[in-house]
């Protein structure tokens, strides 16, 4: 009921002739689950808390409850006591008279209610009334509803009793002993100090610890999304660091459908990362996963296989390439590694035309000149690349061990995958 029908002379309802009648009205109200309140706070459905208001408010000779008595009466706070009167109200079972005021000088005035039995409850009932308006009176029931008005009354005639809530510090309470000293004997005649031959051996089992019940806790769909991003931060390596909520936002329709981390990765990195870096993770994440929540698992599963073999990907996951240079700046060093290079060059000639005296030529070398080779080779990568043209793979990797020359070419390969992805201007 709205609250502009929550007055006497726009009700739809009747005046209740007894107590006793209308307290059938409100059981009949609160079984039937016919009411729901309106209000986003407070209680969702009527209570015994609701049926407590109400037998006390049915004992009053004139039906003005104060809020601050039916708090000390039910031992409740005043605000559930007006939650409560509220759904009394709303289910049309009280209406105002007159509200409550508030006078200058001698304090507050509680409001005048009337008691009501709703429409609803005569046309369930089968009940006849004579009369018009709110001052309508019964005069006949319907044969099938004669056994629940008995039902209704036997339930009115009993009391009902609202057990008050306990807070946490009341449940976990202990009873302890008032009486206090350094006496060793006991303080009740029901306890006795225990042997010290029992105790002495150490032998004595403690109480076994209470198993918990509760199974393994199962993530809500905010818990999902904030696991996702949290494996995903964790195991994409270009997620390194970036903002776990942030990231949980973007993959919240791919929690939804069931992806895993390594879905996400192999859908995101379909396409070759850029080599200059992610600036924003999270927006690189979006950009590359537009779109794509729909997707079946068999599709999922296909780009997972395919990430997996891509050698690309395995390049691009590769976190041990060591930073190399171009070489040292100094005009006077590059001068000196020109003249050793051509030095070199020179002396490695014979093998290019000879192959069968290659090896030896390799082995004149000292061990000072290949240090020295490998270390200017680090600082310059172009040094491997002359000396494949050069001397051919195998004697470059003999010169320049395996793992120089592998990444030199793993360096050339992502240059010029960056040059064919380059925006032409």
């Amino acid at each position: 009921m709205i609250a502009a029908a929550q007055w006497l002379h726009a009700t739809t309802g009747r005046i209740a002739t007894c107590p006793h009648s209308w307290m059938q009205a409100v059981h009949w109200v609160y079984g039937s689950g016919l009411y729901t309140p309106q209000r986003a706070t407070g209680p969702r459905a009527m209570n015994t808390t609701t049926l407590a208001v109400a037998q006390e408010i049915s004992a009053l000779s004139e039906c003005r409850p104060s809020v601050d008595y039916l708090a000390r009466k039910l031992k409740a706070s005043a605000r559930t006591i007006k939650y409560h009167l509220g759904m009394l109200r709303e289910a049309g079972l009280l209406v105002y008279r007159s509200k409550g005021t508030r006078i200058s000088g001698i304090g507050g005035r509680a409001s005048v209610f009337e008691r009501t039995i709703p429409a609803a409850f005569d046309t369930a009932l089968g009940i006849r009334t004579t009369g018009e308006g709110a001052t309508r009176r019964p005069v006949g029931i319907a044969e099938q509803g004669r056994t629940l008005i008995g039902k209704l009354a036997k339930k009115a005639a009993r009391k009902t009793r609202r057990r008050p809530s306990r807070t946490r510090s009341q449940r976990n309470k202990r009873c302890t002993p008032m009486q206090g000293g350094t006496s060793a004997s006991s303080s009740t005649a029901l306890t006795h100090l225990p042997s010290e031959a029992k105790l002495a051996s150490g032998n004595g089992e403690s109480q076994p610890k209470k198993e918990s019940k509760r199974g393994q806790r199962t993530l809500n769909k905010v818990g999902r999304r904030y696991q996702l991003g949290r494996e995903a931060t964790k195991v994409i390596p270009w997620l390194h660091g970036a903002s776990v909520p942030r990231i949980s936002w973007v993959l919240s329709e791919f929690a939804d459908a069931g992806w895993t981390v390594r879905e996400v990765q192999a859908v995101a990195e379909s396409i070759p990362m850029p080599t200059f870096g992610v600036k924003r993770p999270s927006g690189m994440l979006a950009d590359r996963l537009r779109g794509k929540a729909g997707m079946s698992q068999t599709m999922r599963a296909a780009y997972v296989a395919m990430w997996e073999e891509s050698r690309a990907a395995a390049k691009d996951r590769h976190t041990g390439y060591d930073d190399l240079g171009s070489g040292p700046r100094s005009l006077t060093a590059r001068r000196a590694m020109d003249e050793a290079f051509a030095a070199i060059q020179a002396r490695l000639a014979p093998a290019t035309e000879d192959s069968n005296q290659g090896d030896l030529a390799l082995e004149d070398l000292s061990k000072a000149e290949v240090a020295a080779m490998r270390d200017e080779a680090r600082r310059d990568p172009g040094l491997v690349l002359s000396a494949l043209e050069l001397m051919g793979e195998r004697d470059t990797r003999r010169l320049y061990t395996h793992r120089l020359v592998d990444q030199t070419l793993a360096l050339e390969a992502i240059n010029a995958r960056r040059d064919t992805f380059a925006p032409a201007f």
